[in-house]
């Protein structure tokens, strides 16, 4: 009897148990994880701001470079060349907005409110061997078109300051082993729009094209994505991209096809001036990575426009690097003859080998 009693009071617990999970579960409602916010600092019609740490791009230290949430790090496949400088890049867009893939040469067109975030650095200034920043180079797209704003680094390195009037750094520095001397020249707003001209005189970037991002990128968190992958997952670009970008290639690696490495060298120093809204419209010479495939473009067997005292006649002169106009102009720092004209004061050894090599390899008949 008593194992009766037992059965049936165990069996109304069951039950209880049963409705009372029911009803829990009927006005069960999700916790949902708070969305991220990027803490980024962003006023569009006050900004530039007076001081680099007032966007709040960084958290801790502002020399680490270490971004917030939203502050996306990219780099570019083939770099221009700065006198040496190592350069830490950065992209950063407003809430709810996207840029959009126009074709694979042509800048993203970016939203309002981006800013691109460009670190001038050099990893061995002498004599402690030290880390040192130079500037910060901000292009933030307002309602006007692309605002160029540049941020100078003080001596502690504590933070960086605006100023558009241009001045110079004088240092030494270590660079593949070699001791280099340098008067670092921080460009004035007028030299900004020489380079980064484009149709009407308005100033644009230069390097955010998808043949020159399309490469994968190693996160802070160690995870490896293609960049143009990983920026459509984080929401900053629509999805509507080809799955095949015709792209550059790194000028300085030697496993690559040698005319590819001269084609996007010549893309990414020459072309924003060498073309058809640049500095240099007016030059029959066109660099573009696109256009380069036709090696007239580059100045093959093509007489010099400009004739200074022992410059060689021909721009590329097949197998003879040394009668090369276009060798010549890389291998000065003398401002008159010296290409490109501006964003160097050094000669660039590596990126003049790389054109030798590839001008002596050239079996073409220029007559």
């Amino acid at each position: 009897m008593c194992k009766n009693y037992v059965r049936v009071i165990s069996f109304f617990w069951v039950v209880l148990v049963f409705f009372s999970c029911a009803k829990d579960d009927d006005h069960y409602i999700p916790i949902e994880e708070p969305e991220e916010i990027s803490p980024v600092v962003f006023d569009i019609e006050n900004v530039p701001y007076s001081t680099l740490s007032e966007y709040n791009f960084f958290e801790g230290t502002l020399s680490d470079l270490a971004p917030v949430y939203g502050v996306l790090p990219y780099d570019v496949i083939s770099p221009l060349f700065s006198d040496y400088a190592h350069k830490k890049r950065f992209v950063w867009m407003p809430k709810g907005s996207e840029a959009h893939y126009v074709d694979d040469y042509s800048i993203i067109d970016f939203p309002l409110g981006t800013i691109l975030i460009k670190n001038f650095y050099y990893d061995q200034v002498l004599p402690e061997g030290s880390k040192k920043l130079i500037e910060t180079r901000l292009q933030i797209k307002k309602e006007e078109g692309w605002v160029f704003a540049n941020y100078i680094w003080n001596d502690s390195q504590t933070e960086a300051s605006f100023d558009l009037t241009g001045s110079f750094k004088s240092f030494q520095f270590g660079e593949n082993g070699v001791q280099k001397t340098i008067n670092y020249r921080i460009p004035a707003y007028p030299e900004c729009l020489t380079c980064h001209k484009s149709e009407n005189d308005t100033p644009y970037p230069i390097g955010v094209k998808p043949q020159n991002l399309d490469r994968n990128f190693t996160y802070q968190d160690g995870s490896t994505m293609n960049q143009l992958e990983k920026w459509v997952e984080f929401g900053y670009l629509n999805p509507d991209i080809p799955n095949s970008i015709n792209h550059m290639v790194p000028w300085d690696n030697d496993t690559q096809d040698l005319e590819s490495r001269v084609r996007s060298y010549l893309d990414i120093n020459c072309a924003h001036c060498h073309s058809e809204f640049g500095h240099c419209n007016y030059r029959e010479l066109r660099f573009a990575f696109h256009k380069t495939e036709d090696l007239g473009n580059l100045g093959l067997c093509m007489v010099a426009q400009d004739s200074f005292d022992a410059m060689p006649l021909n721009i590329i002169n097949p197998g003879h690097a040394e009668n090369s106009a276009i060798v010549t102009r890389l291998n000065t720092t003398e401002e008159s003859l010296r290409m490109p004209m501006l964003g160097r004061t050094l000669k660039h050894d590596e990126g003049i080998e790389l054109m030798e090599t590839w001008i002596n390899s050239l079996n073409i008949n220029c007559e």
